[in-house]
């Protein structure tokens, strides 16, 4: 970071430090609350991995938006947009446009096939352990990633914003946030989980709103003039509007965008922790409105940071950003506080402190639900099914979930203390390419191909798995440039950042593969019995 646009965040963080501290303070505590309650309330598996199937749809669209609106869609797609205008804004509609594909192909037919993680429908027809177990392994690789780019991000915010500075600043943050999450998912389980997603997703729809209509107030609410100013403060003139300031300046630019575009669009529908947000609902009619509910408030969401991206452009200008931090990161802070009244000003602080507290709140909400889905893939696939056999009562599992909370809580915060150099976007995109590569082939051939077998479910999720993260091992994201994990090394040889162009084909390709080749025969009864299943919810839980 630039040392005195640092000073500057930190200087105006730091007037006001006590105002920011009792905003994280009282967001804590109430969580805490809903949490503690939520816990008293949770008597048994269905209530501890599905929140007893009780929330209504409209419920159930809030708490999936606060799910998926992490720090990623707040921090990263503003400055994204602030810096490259047009090309910015794509991360937004690929974002939005997975939710069709989550909604056309997912939501139904999972919420009526299953019970309480994916590996339940991936596992109907097929030998238990071996889908299970390969399912299992996905689940944490997918949520572990994500877990590092939110902790991280985390560690980094909120030691600028408390005016702390130094790596012990951001590893005692990154502890803090690590325990609290544990917390919300041993004690609370899906219900905690998913009230204090509901109550992140009205704060960040509320905070990102007040920013949109200030923002459009300087401009006379004439959005034609917004966008002359970013364009003219950017120094890119009409470019900085139109396509390819980012993606399109070379071939590699352009197949890096469409592999970033397949693994935005395509993972949404495999990210275990959206996938179990389908089992929270009472019926698969309830499942289908809540992801209506969720594509409108998502939708909505990500139209208004087209207001934040381009009005940090205009009113802060790229420089500014880049110089606080290269990747933009810093862009809505920084319009929170130009907007409140500029650096050093008592307006400045408070809706900086407020903007913060915002994205606390995001962070907070997206860990715990990651954890809550890895643990309760632990426990109910690996532990129950695959360990015990099926011999695991239900106290026995949500025990060992608690536990697999506290376990993969303990991982997690480990990782992030050595991973504060990783560029959290490339971990974020990696989640995205891995769910995308090994969750969804197997769950739409489980779903929608009778023929489909035990060897074509784990050659497709390991193939998936594994070629999806060895591409990435060996892109320009590890080594090789200079933004890399080892940018003094280079052994890449993959050209593109993001490997969904090419590990996504191959989880399809092997699920095929290992059907038509295999000898063992899928069970026609079975394979029936989840159509029936998954079109009419007739047996469903």
């Amino acid at each position: 970071m630039n040392a005195l646009a640092t000073t500057q965040l930190a200087t105006a963080a730091t007037e006001h430090r006590g105002l920011t501290m009792t905003l994280f303070g009282l967001f804590v505590l109430a969580t805490l609350g809903i949490t503690i309650w939520a816990g008293r309330q949770t008597n048994d598996a269905a209530d501890f991995y599905a929140g007893g199937r009780g929330f209504t749809g409209f419920q159930n669209g809030l708490a999936i938006s606060g799910d998926y609106m992490s720090a990623a869609s707040f921090l990263g797609i503003a400055g994204a947009i602030a810096l490259f205008g047009y090309d910015g804004f794509l991360y937004s509609i690929g974002f939005l446009v997975a939710w069709l594909v989550a909604l056309l192909l997912v939501a139904e037919p999972l919420r009526n096939s299953g019970r309480y993680t994916m590996a339940d429908v991936l596992a109907f027809r097929m030998r238990q352990r071996p889908v299970r177990t390969a399912a299992g392994i996905s689940t944490i690789v997918v949520s572990i990633f994500y877990l590092l780019a939110q902790m991280v991000g985390a560690g980094s915010l909120v030691a600028l914003l408390l005016g702390v500075s130094g790596d012990g600043a951001k590893r005692w943050t990154i502890v803090a946030v690590g325990a609290l999450m544990v917390i919300y998912v041993a004690i609370g389980g899906m219900k905690g989980t998913t009230w204090v997603q509901i109550v992140k997703a009205v704060l960040l729809i509320a905070g990102t709103a007040l920013m949109t209509v200030l923002v459009l107030a300087k401009f006379d609410f004439n959005v034609s003039h917004l966008l002359q100013a970013a364009a003219d403060q950017a120094g890119k003139g009409s470019a900085f509007l139109e396509p390819g300031l980012k993606y399109g300046a070379t071939g590699t630019s352009k197949l890096d965008f469409l592999s970033l575009g397949l693994a935005l669009v395509l993972g949404t529908a495999g990210l275990p922790h959206i996938l179990v947000r389908f089992y929270t609902v009472p019926t698969a009619k309830a499942a289908r409105k809540s992801v209506l509910w969720a594509i409108g408030i998502i939708g909505g969401f990500y139209l208004m940071t087209l207001a934040l991206g381009f009005g940090a452009a205009a009113l802060v200008g790229p420089k500014t950003i880049k110089a606080s931090n290269a990747a933009g990161n810093t862009a809505a802070p920084l319009l929170a506080e130009n907007l409140g009244g500029g650096a050093g000003t008592t307006g400045g602080a408070i809706l900086l402190a407020v903007i913060s507290a915002v994205a606390f709140a995001t962070i907070l909400a997206v860990v715990a639900g990651l954890t809550l889905a890895s643990s309760a893939s632990f426990a109910h696939d690996l532990w129950a099914n695959v360990i015990r056999k099926g011999k695991a009562d239900e106290k026995e599992e949500v025990r060992s979930a608690k536990l697999a909370a506290i376990g993969i809580g303990a991982v997690a915060i480990v990782l992030s203390l050595f991973a504060d150099k990783l560029n959290t976007a490339a971990l974020v995109a990696l989640a995205f390419a891995v769910a995308a590569s090994a969750n969804l082939p197997t769950l739409l051939y489980s779903l929608f191909w009778k023929r489909f077998n035990t060897t074509g479910a784990v050659s497709s999720v390991y193939a998936g798995l594994v070629s999806s993260v060895v591409l990435v091992f060996f892109s320009t994201v590890v080594s090789g440039g200079k933004n890399s994990l080892f940018p003094h090394s280079d052994f890449h040889w993959f050209p593109l950042e993001n490997p969904g162009l090419v590990s996504i084909p191959i989880g399809f390709l092997a699920g095929w593969l290992g059907t038509v080749l295999a000898k063992e025969k899928a069970d026609p009864a079975k394979a029936a019995e989840l159509e029936v299943r998954s079109l009419t919810g007739l047996g469903a839980h």
